[in-house]
This record gives structure tokens, sequence and C-alpha cells, in this order.
């Protein structure tokens, strides 16, 4: 309940998280002449320039680095390398998260005009948040609690935190999520990563090449469980070759740590032992914590229902992962063009997610868009596939050692269309960028055989996808 003593303010809009969506919201709708109240718990800026998208990669391209001078051999002579992880950690530190200060981004915000309380908010009516705050960053002192009224909306923002899974013995270790995994000073000598999906296979081989023995546990049968089984295969593969442990199909049944070391043991009886543990098992969300309910929006869901302008209801927006459209940055950003229109009353295309985009920064990458086979297969779409591995085109030929990867088109033949595709190979993320345009702009398959595919590239081994599409 909110106290008698607790102060009031009146805003336009009021953000609750700011995140890479709610920033955008909150900074675009100032600078559009409203007033803006933003909130925020942790960090101006969310997860991703912290915790997540920009340091993890830092972390994966010096990776690669690694990987690369270790292809020398055979190919342009010789070469010794010894991986050091200061240069990592520090520009990590530096040139990424300014030590894990946001006050670039606070200012940024600020100095648009924009309002920024930091604490945590919670709708308590239609039009009205309330923030236990412990301090606004504006001028003068900021009591405890202050409610916030929205005269003409509430935008949810609040992204999603590690999800921690109820595993005997966890609890009270010293685990790892992504965030104490990007703020590691050091590179433990042994790592055992729970869950194999993007976050935990992109660690798991980062650490791996800095010289960690890891082992990737995943309950699915297949690593990257929610992409194509080609996919979680070839990582699979290419995991083992590179002396990655991996443990599909088993779930972890019980958490040690003696003080030294984490010991793991999975249901089927066998017990892995390393020095950290890194939890990467999912994201979760509260809708009770924000207060949902407030508003008629059930507390008991896993993300907030929204229609095609990302309303939630009258006068509430919401965007990012807490709208359960996947867990990007590029979709929060997306979300925020469509409620800043939908807020001011401007033209915009409506959401539609036929064609999302999502990258696994392995080596190779993963990249995919769209349904999956057996997605289009369980919607009742009668489907066609082809299928071309990287190392037999022209450039994986040339590429040769770290040529690892494949296309695979899936096709609705009823439509003509592609409805989704799998890019994997040493710029699997980049090669996607066209058949993410295929997907999204439904582009006929027989535009697409039509198409001059320069030579040698890796886009070119779309060609003989398509080819054995024809064929299939």
């Amino acid at each position: 309940m909110v106290g008698e003593t607790a102060a009031e303010q009146e805003f336009d809009v009021v953000v609750i998280g700011m995140g890479p969506g709610g920033e955008d919201v909150a900074g675009r709708l100032v600078e559009a002449g409203l007033s803006v109240a933003g909130i925020e718990s942790r960090l101006v800026g969310g997860e991703c320039p912290y915790f997540g998208c920009v340091p993890s990669k830092m972390m994966i391209r010096a990776a690669n680095l690694l990987a690369e001078a270790g292809r020398i051999s055979g190919l342009a002579g010789s070469a010794s390398v010894q991986p050091d992880w200061g240069p990592v950690a520090r520009r990590i530190r530096d040139e990424a998260t300014d030590d894990w200060d946001d006050t670039v981004a606070a200012d940024r915000f600020t100095g648009k005009g924009g309002h920024l309380f930091r604490g945590a908010g919670r709708i308590t009516g239609p039009g009205q948040v309330q923030v236990t705050t412990a301090g606004s960053g504006q001028a003068g002192a900021q009591p405890d609690v202050v409610v916030l009224r929205a005269t003409r909306g509430i935008v949810i923002a609040t992204g999603t935190e590690p999800a921690v899974p109820p595993i005997t013995g966890l609890a009270g270790t010293p685990f790892w999520t992504n965030r104490e995994a990007i703020r590691a000073t050091e590179v433990p000598a042994s790592l055992i990563v729970l869950g194999g999906g993007a976050i935990g296979v992109e660690l798991a081989q980062v650490f791996a090449r800095f010289g960690a023995q890891v082992t990737v546990v995943e309950a699915m049968s297949q690593l990257v469980p929610l992409e194509e089984p080609e996919a979680g295969e070839l990582l699979a593969r290419v995991f083992g070759e590179q002396g990655i442990g991996v443990r599909t199909g088993v779930a972890a049944g019980e958490v040690r740590h003696d003080g030294a070391a984490f010991t793991v043991t999975l249901a089927g009886g066998e017990r892995l032992s390393g020095a950290e543990l890194l939890v990467a098992t999912g994201r979760r969300t509260s809708l009770a914590a924000i207060g949902t309910g407030a508003v008629g929006i059930d507390e008991h869901l896993r993300a907030v229902p929204t229609d095609d302008r990302m309303r939630a209801g009258p006068g509430v927006w919401a965007l990012g992962d807490i709208a359960g459209h996947g867990a990007f940055t590029h979709m929060a950003v997306y979300h925020a063009g469509i409620i800043i229109a939908d807020i001011l009353g401007t033209e915009h295309h409506p959401a539609e997610y036929h064609a999302v985009p999502r990258v696994t920064f392995t080596d190779p990458e993963i990249g995919a868009v769209g349904r999956t086979e057996a997605q289009a297969r369980e919607q009742g779409l009668a489907v066609r596939t082809g299928l071309a591995q990287v190392p037999t085109s022209a450039r994986g030929w040339i590429h040769k050692a770290g040529n690892d990867g494949f296309i695979k088109l899936v096709a609705d033949q009823a439509a003509g269309t592609l409805v989704g595709a799998t890019s994997a190979g040493p710029v699997g993320g980049e090669v996607l960028s066209m058949l993410t345009l295929a997907v999204h702009a439904r582009i006929p398959v027989r535009r697409l055989n039509e198409m001059i595919y320069a030579y040698p590239t890796f886009h070119r081994a779309i060609e003989a996808a398509l080819d054995d599409l024809a064929g299939g």
C-alpha cells in the first residue's frame, strides 16, 4: 500500500525498466515533447550492454582469434599463441561497461529532460506506479516511496532475470549466472555449464578456448534445443573435437560445493566436478512483482499478452522479454518503435513475428529465422526442406579449417515460400540476412532460384540448398 507520506508526481508516460527498449521509448518520447519518468532498479541500459550481448561478444571475438591462430598450421605456416584473459577482462570493464557504471546512459536520458527514478517500480492501479527508491537522480532528496501518475500510459519494459532451477543443493552455493561469468577476472581451471541454450554454449566455448576444462549439461535431447536438430548435432560434434564435454538428454539431480569446487550429480548417477558452475537454464520474470494484476493482467502468466500495437490494456504497453516474443535486444527495440508511434499517434507497421531472426554466436555461428521444420509441421503446414553443407561449397572448400556449417531451408509447399531457415557456418549470422528478408517478405522460392549468387561466397551455399529443396 502507498503510505500517506509518499510523494506524488505526474508525467505523460511512465516507463518501468530502462533496458534497450525502455530506454529507447523513454528517450524518444522526451524528444517528442512528452514528460517521461523512467524507472530502473539496476543499470540504465539493461542486461545487454553490461552482462549480455556486448561484453559476451567481446569475449567471443577474443576466443575466436585464439581458434583462428590454431588453424594456421597447414594453411599459412605455423603459430604459437598463449591465451591471456587479462586483456579480455580489461576490455569488458573499460570499453563495454565503464566498470558497470551507467552514468553515461543515465545522463543521456536525463540530459534530454527525462526523469530517472532508481528503484523497483510496481503498478498499483490504472495510470499509477509506486517506486520504492534509493534516490531518483533528480536534484534534491527523494522519499523512500514515490507515486508516479501517468496521464497517457505505462510502458512495461522490465526484461527478465536468470532462471535458477530448483536443483537439490544448488541454492546457497556460489554458482555463476551470465552476470558473474561476464565479470570473471580469471579463467577457472574447470567449468560445468548447466544449460545448452545460446548463453550456455557461447560461454562454454569461450572459457574452453581460454584453457578451462568445460562440460555442458543439457536436459533436452540436443544442444540449442530451440533450433533445428542439425544445429545441435553440429555443435555437439564440434565441441567434442574441441575437447568440450557434452551431456544431453540428462538433467542435474544434485549440486554440492565443498568450499573449493562443485560436484554435480546427473540424473543417471554420473558425477561431474568443476571449479566453477555456470547456470544458464533460461530466463524468468514475475508479473506479480510488477503488479500487473492492478491493470487486469493475470499475474500468473509467463509474459504480458499484447496486441499488434504492443498494447496490454487501456493505457498499458509492454515490450521486449516481458512480452514473450523472444528475449532479444533487437526484439525490444523493434517493439519500442511500435509503442512510440502508438503513443504519439503516428503511422507504423503492426507487430509481426513470422520472421524473427536469432543468432547463437558460437564457432560455427548458428543463425536462424522463422520456424523450424518441426514447428512448421506442428502448425499443419505441408513442408519441404533443403539442406546444403558449407564445407562442400566453393567458399567452404577454400576456407578449409573452421568451415563447419550448413544451410537448411524450410518451405511451405502450398504457398511456395520459405517459412524458416538456418545458416550455420563461419559467418552464419551474416549469411542469415538474406534468408531473413526472404522469410519476412515471403519471397517466392521461384524468385530465389532466379537470383544471381556471388561466387565464391558463403551465401552461395543457399543456392545449393534451394537445389536440394527442389529435388527433395
